[in-house]
């Protein structure tokens, strides 16, 4: 039903706009891709997935782009084309959405959590040489809420330690350390198109990399192990159902063309949080001088978990909603069993982050007066 498909997709996108602000994500070109691929009868894995993995390569400034059916498949297939397995140990920020750990666990490798930096909310590569062992192959670095981890020095000591880098990028399309994309420096890259990022597809993901072996295991692992060859079809893996529709690639492929107008717009609402929030109790986050933020969160420290509550509660009832912004991923009930560390202590950073953060609204339908407007109900919270 066409007509239905239009009125859902038409109630995701708010109605609040104003001249100068708003770039909406589902626009009526998008929902009208979208019907075209309905139309045309070629749902799955067709020319609008090509045509978007073209963008995305060309965007990053890398050989090849994957899509996959969500930011979650991209990493686990990295790291099975990649050949990790039962026995190896990945090193993972302590701080971080539990998918990234998880995706380990599901490969039948262990997790090695490092702690974080506070000042970036990004793993903190001062500590990641102590946590190689002999059993260590590769580090998903995370470049948390949009901005890039400090991952050209990580890129040395995974060279250094000859380990593999996936660069965890579900929420940084577009973001970038002196000038260059996150999602090339890695052997592998992953993003998400998550309904929370800038552009979506309601659920879907797409893998980077620079290597042609890569790629190709990954184009058959996405599709139950076939490879194809001419006109003759083999199944040469143990693959999975991991494609993307081509109608969720329109979706998120009409929106490409307006990625950077967006992030130059939630760079505006950031800047006016960081001139704006006053507050003793209040750290806001910090962007190196070397790094382009994406902006998918703006997460604030508050001193205590009690006062983090506090002012969740006193923004609600001034109808600002908020949400947490990541997890202590060691703390989490499964990593506490089953690897009983002592996720408080031993990372304290990840663990007041999680504990003590608050991710207030920064997306692109806002105006800037309702920037300005959370932003002073912030500095009267008592």
């Amino acid at each position: 039903n066409l007509k239905l498909a239009k009125e859902l997709l038409n109630s995701g996108c708010r109605k609040y706009c104003d001249s100068f602000s708003c770039v909406c994500p589902v626009t009526e070109e998008a929902i009208q891709k979208v019907v075209d691929v309905l139309r045309s009868g070629n749902l799955v894995q067709g020319k609008e997935v090509l045509l978007l993995e073209e963008k995305i390569a060309d965007h990053i400034g890398v050989k090849h782009a994957i899509c996959l059916s969500s930011g979650t498949a991209t990493l686990h297939l990295s790291l099975i084309a990649l050949g990790i397995g039962y026995g190896d140990e990945v090193i993972v920020p302590a701080f971080s959405y539990v998918a990234t750990a998880n995706v380990v666990e599901l490969v039948g490798a262990t997790p090695v959590f490092v702690d974080i930096e506070l000042a970036t909310f990004n793993i903190d590569v001062l500590q990641i040489e102590q946590a190689i062992t002999p059993k260590t192959k590769a580090i998903i670095p995370v470049h948390e809420f949009g901005l890039a981890a400090e991952i050209s020095y990580l890129m040395e000591i995974a060279r250094k330690n000859k380990l593999f880098v996936i660069e965890d990028a579900a929420c940084a399309l577009g973001a970038r350390e002196n000038d260059q994309m996150v999602g090339s420096f890695g052997d592998l890259g992953s993003f998400s198109f998550h309904p929370r990022k800038a552009i979506t597809s309601g659920e879907g993901g797409i893998v980077s990399t620079n290597n042609d072996k890569l790629a190709n295991e990954i184009r058959i692992l996405r599709n139950h192990g076939i490879e194809i060859n001419g006109t003759k079809m083999n199944f040469v893996r143990a693959g999975f159902n991991y494609r993307m529709t081509d109608f969720q690639a329109a979706l998120v492929g009409s929106q490409f063309n307006k990625l950077e107008t967006i992030l130059a717009y939630k760079q505006q609402l950031a800047q006016i949080y960081l001139n704006e929030i006053k507050h003793t109790q209040i750290r806001l986050p910090i962007v190196p001088d070397n790094k382009y933020h994406s902006w998918q969160t703006f997460h604030l420290l508050l001193e205590s978990e009690k006062r983090r509550d506090e002012l969740k509660e006193y923004l609600k009832v001034n109808k600002i909603m908020t949400n947490y912004g990541a997890q202590c991923i060691p703390n989490m009930t499964y990593y506490q069993e089953k690897y009983e560390n002592d996720s408080i202590a031993k990372f304290s950073n990840a663990y007041m982050a999680f504990t003590c953060g608050l991710a207030i609204p920064l997306y692109d339908l806002l105006s800037k007066e309702q920037i300005i407007y959370i932003s002073k109900t912030i500095n009267n919270f008592k």
